[in-house]
């Protein structure tokens, strides 16, 4: 039987090349390209990608039931595009598409949490100090997005041939820009953890230059135009909203992708030494204005309570620009669903039957929503160390966003008081503490996705929501001087939080105060920033941006190396833990960026270069 990849949604090509030892891009699209032919046209073996993901070990051994012929499949473009997007959502704990071990574990918000410091390669992201190119995870990481990238570039072959007799010339078109998105997110992806990457595009996987591309061979602006273009032929060439709905990209999804690459850009290259407020391009800057604007007068925007943004129930709301798509399988009528793998790792322990307890809330992060009339303790936030405790309100008052992000001891779980967190919901309290993360996570009561030995979530995981671009449109403000035009939309943001109380936790309402931020705080840029850079912590912690943004600032090392020092000396009801941050150092002008992993560059000797320091 023969399986056209208009039958299906998710797709996995190849399951011989997932045995390859060496798991190097080079490798997969060389043999994909040339080997197939030489087998006599073998098949292409499809199966579901979740089927990957159901054990460690048994996908090895699966059986293909289906398969299509090489030729056929690139006859189906439409079919090549889906196999596309399938890869948006094709990831799993070891290599988690959302980057939350290199976006939250590697800055001050979390700990990595689990059943001790070796039970994942993490630990090192986490301390930095034991960080090396031979870390597994960081080479399935940077595997597997490249095989997204390959599954673009077939795809855009596909079109090239078969586009216009099979799917017509506007349709086409979209299509093209489509993928040309999908290729630029993966890249953004690589670009921000990795920084030296090797750009492998359609012609070159054409002309089958994988093995001669160098991963130096553009330089860091040369890198960003590349992904900028790939963002703006998606911005020209898609509609505001697509006709057939559901994930597709679209014209607002690029503005806002084309923003945050404008930002990144317009601070520096990453590295200390040349990135921070003294080589700020301000041209950059205003198009980041330029596109957020579109962002803005689009259909998106604020969801009226903080807390819905995190539920299943509003996925897709206005709230969620761009979002990998998630399913429960009880309602696709598959095995498995499209489940949310990326957080595979992150529910409490004793919560869920399979709670392993990672992505832990770190008690900085907690300290950090302590407010003094109403406003942040810019300067004083981490002097004492406090814990809300559920019907004992104290002087100390909360930004009511810590109730949503954080679940602690003697609170609802994600607002489900039949659920209510105890100090037995941490695997390692002696180790990790008592906190766990709430925001990737759904309700407990809604039942489980996916019960089996391992647990994924059926809630769409977000790549971009209209409050984050919101955020960098007013630090692009800030910088251009627009002060006052920064404050209103920062104090919008602060007003949704001031309203995010009644329907969720009004078992915390006692404890929460916020007020808006006064003109006096926006007179000048220095202490602009500082309002920006606090609400961008608070609105988006968890949702693994902190160490981009840290690093965009040029803050890393001395944010973190102090973080460091306070966290170690971490307590809860008389339980110490975070010892092990004794061990941590944050090394400018080497971490700033994770390493080139080790089987890359030794895969071909000399073909690829480290980045510094490694």
């Amino acid at each position: 039987m023969e399986l056209s990849f208009a039958d299906i949604s998710v797709v996995w090509f190849a399951n011989w090349f997932l045995n390859n030892q060496q798991k190097h891009p080079l490798s997969i699209m060389k043999t994909i390209h040339v080997n197939i032919k030489s087998i006599a046209k073998s098949a292409v073996v499809l199966c579901l990608s979740s089927l990957t993901l159901a054990s460690c070990n048994d996908f090895l051994g699966y059986t293909p039931t289906a398969v299509v012929d090489e030729d056929k499949a690139y006859s189906d473009p439409d079919g090549m595009v889906t196999s596309a997007y399938a890869m948006l959502g094709d990831c799993w704990y070891t290599y988690p598409f959302n980057l939350w071990p290199y976006g939250d574990l590697a800055s001050d918000d979390c700990l990595k949490g689990g059943s001790g410091t070796t039970d994942t390669d993490y630990h090192s992201v986490e301390i930095f100090s034991t960080l090396t190119p031979t870390l597994g995870h960081l080479d399935e990481l940077w595997y597997r997005l490249y095989c997204a990238i390959s599954r673009c570039n077939r795809a855009l072959v596909s079109l090239d041939e078969y586009g216009e007799s099979k799917l017509g010339a506007a349709t086409t078109k979209q299509r093209i820009a489509e993928v040309k998105f999908l290729r630029a997110h993966f890249y953004y992806k690589l670009f921000m953890v990795f920084n030296k990457i090797p750009w492998i595009d359609e012609e070159v996987y054409k002309n089958n230059l994988q093995e001669k591309t160098r991963n130096d061979a553009l330089t860091h602006e040369q890198l960003w135009d590349k992904i900028i273009g790939d963002f703006e032929t998606a911005y020209n060439d898609l509609p505001e909203q697509p006709s057939d709905g559901g994930g597709r990209a679209n014209k607002v999804a690029a503005a806002a992708y084309l923003a945050k690459c404008y930002l990144q850009r317009a601070w520096g290259n990453g590295y200390e030494d040349s990135t921070g407020v003294n080589f700020i391009n301000k041209d950059y800057m205003q198009k980041v204005v330029d596109y957020t604007d579109v962002v803005a007068k689009s259909r998106y925007g604020y969801l009226e309570d903080y807390g819905d943004i995190f539920l299943p129930e509003y996925d897709n709301s206005k709230e969620s620009v761009f979002a990998v798509q998630a399913s429960d399988y009880a309602d696709d009528h598959t095995t498995f669903g499209r489940g949310n793998w990326s957080n595979v790792l992150n529910g409490a322990w004793k919560m869920w039957s399979c709670g392993w307890d990672f992505q832990k809330p770190s008690q900085d992060f907690v300290n950090a929503f302590k407010t003094d009339n109403g406003l942040p303790e810019f300067d004083d936030y981490s002097k004492t160390n406090d814990h809300p405790v559920n019907g004992k309100p104290t002087a100390q008052k909360w930004d009511p966003r810590l109730f949503h992000t954080v679940g602690m001891p003697t609170f609802p779980y994600k607002y489900e008081k039949n659920f209510t967190l105890t100090t037995d919901n941490s695997r390692t309290p002696n180790t990790y503490g008592y906190y766990t993360t709430l925001k990737c996570v759904p309700q407990r009561g809604k039942g489980e996705t996916y019960n089996g030995s391992w647990q994924a979530f059926a809630m769409n995981d977000y790549v971009i929501r209209y409050t984050d671009v919101m955020l960098d449109r007013a630090e692009a403000l800030i910088e251009l001087g627009r002060l006052e035009e920064a404050r209103t939309i920062i104090n919008d943001i602060r007003q949704r939080a001031a309203n995010s109380v009644s329907k969720h936790i009004e078992y915390a309402a006692d404890q929460c105060k916020i007020s808006l931020y006064p003109d006096s705080y926006f007179k000048d840029k220095e202490t602009a920033r500082k309002c920006l850079r606090w609400e961008r912590r608070l609105e988006t912690g968890q949702e693994h941006e902190r160490f981009f943004d840290l690093r965009r600032w040029g803050m890393l090392s001395s944010t973190l190396n102090s973080y460091f020092t306070r966290e170690v000396n971490d307590s809860y009801d008389g339980q110490v833990y975070a010892q092990y941050y004794k061990d941590a150092h944050f090394t400018k002008g080497k971490n700033e960026f994770f390493p080139v992993p080790y089987n890359q560059i030794y895969y071909i000797p000399g073909l690829y270069t480290q980045n510094k320091g490694y």
